[in-house]
């Protein structure tokens, strides 16, 4: 019997430096069925011509402007669903992946009809045996909580098949029976908390996520947007967490969440003006502005389509203070 039909997808914008290091592992995969697309999401670093000149076996989807995490990725998706995909394997751009990686996300998919997302271990690029997560946890305040094994050495500790609450799409297959079911992304959210979503909903339908600890990869983390830190992420993941306990939970969840993280956005941003604090202070207004634009959404019910313009001027005149 043939292995199934496997997408690699990768979302990239203005990645040409990361695609260097992510394209050439993914070539090197064992898997023996599988293509290759690389989502060019608006770049104007030459992404399309760096790609037809040194990775010409590449599919390149050429989007005209950046449509955000969840519209790039959604791009690719139904690409790939158009040419019969089997799974689609969803990738960040700033990764290497390991030679058995996806031989041993297949494997575990196919054990279960109802396996929705497969993901592995994840580590850190410059730390190759140190786990930036294997899943996440469940949380009372942010739901989605904090990664499985962050930061710890890899000493076997995590070398189990298990199913998964939540988990990050660092790298995700995905089955396309579930995403026939249930759809993709969903658009309201530009950047953060997409995966979070996609996975409330396909649980309600009955499909799970798992792991194996046989797949792995190297992960530099929010290279695109700056870092986990900087004021693009700060923002949208506030504003995206509201949405999503918004869409999900109950009104006693989003207050909890709500005034939780406002008191500690305030807090500490109180912390960075009182140190002078220039660079933390900014993505600390950031965190807030987030929040209120997530609150704002329960009104008006609009999808962000690009970065503000605000948290733009933030992220810009951060680099020029570094």
């Amino acid at each position: 019997m043939s292995e199934p039909n496997v997408f690699v997808l990768v979302l990239s914008y203005n990645g040409i430096k990361w695609l260097k290091d992510c394209l050439p592992s993914i070539f090197d995969m064992d898997y023996q069925n599988f293509e290759t697309v690389v989502i060019d999401n608006g770049s104007s670093d030459g992404t399309q011509d760096f790609l037809r000149e040194f990775f010409p076996q590449v599919q390149v989807i050429a989007l005209q402007q950046n449509r955000g995490y969840a519209g790039g990725f959604n791009a690719g998706l139904e690409y790939a669903a158009q040419r019969d995909a089997e799974y689609f394997l969803i990738m960040n751009n700033d990764v290497e992946i390991d030679t058995h990686a996806l031989s041993a996300l297949v494997e575990v998919a196919k054990t279960d009809v109802k396996a929705g997302f497969v993901t592995g271990k994840v580590y850190y690029f410059d730390r190759r045996d140190v786990i930036q997560t294997v899943g996440r946890r469940e949380d009372p305040i942010t739901w989605a909580g904090t990664h499985i094994g962050a930061d710890e050495k890899d000493i076997g500790q995590y070398d189990q098949i298990k199913e998964r609450l939540f988990a990050d799409d660092i790298y995700t297959l995905v089955s396309r029976k579930m995403y026939d079911e249930i759809g993709g992304y969903d658009p309201q959210f530009f950047l953060h908390c997409e995966e979070f979503d996609w996975q409330l909903r396909a649980k309600k339908a009955g499909w799970k996520i798992f792991y194996t600890p046989q797949a792995r990869l190297w992960h530099r983390g929010s290279a695109t947007t700056g870092g986990a830190g900087s004021p693009i992420n700060n923002y949208f993941l506030e504003r995206s967490r509201m949405i999503v306990i918004a869409k999900h939970g109950n009104r006693n969840r989003l207050s909890r969440y709500f005034f939780w993280s406002m008191t500690q956005a305030l807090y500490r941003l109180a912390g960075s003006v009182l140190h002078l604090n220039k660079i933390t202070l900014k993505a600390r207004l950031a965190r807030i502005f987030g929040l209120l634009s997530g609150l704002c959404w329960l009104f008006h019910r609009k999808p962000a389509t690009s970065v503000p313009w605000s948290i733009e001027q933030l992220s810009r005149d951060l680099v020029q203070t570094r």
